[in-house]
């Protein structure tokens, strides 16, 4: 697995599960897997709204733990509220979870943190955790007439 060398913030966010709908359905199209992590109250939401977001179109995405490991497998989008689970795809979307651990392993992370300024704080937290682990940081203020 290549080391991860970048990690991506996307601040200002809105609504921050409507711009994860869009991000994960474009990833899935993309033929990438995708591993969701944040606090579960998020992650039920994130849930509801993956299938509901797009009438058109479903972004199959499991709940971790708790989904068989062959549907685990073939499943795109993983959402999981603690530790990464064993297997799980290397990109990550943290959604205002701690800085994930083993980052180093990781192939891309990606942040978004609300326009909420207790979430933009604890965002600015894991941005520091980062820079002091030597990694490159890229910065997308998106903000609520881009989202």
């Amino acid at each position: 697995m290549a080391a991860l060398t970048e990690v991506e913030f996307h601040t200002g966010v809105a609504d921050r599960v409507g711009f994860t709908c869009r991000l994960l359905r474009k990833a899935c199209r993309q033929g990438a897997r995708v591993l969701v992590t944040a606090p579960e109250a998020t992650l039920r939401e994130l849930d509801r709204a993956l299938w509901t977001f797009d009438e058109r179109e479903f972004v199959p995405h499991v709940c971790m733990p708790g989904a068989p490991d062959a549907v685990a497998a073939r499943t795109p989008v993983w959402l999981a509220g603690g530790e990464a689970p064993a297997g799980a795809p290397s990109v990550v979307v943290n959604l205002g979870g701690p800085a994930p651990t083993g980052f180093g392993a990781l192939q891309r992370l990606i942040e978004v943190v609300a326009d909420d300024p207790d979430e933009a704080a604890r965002g600015r937290e894991r941005w520091r955790t980062y820079k002091a682990a030597g990694l490159q940081i890229k910065h997308h203020a998106t903000g609520a007439a881009r989202d």
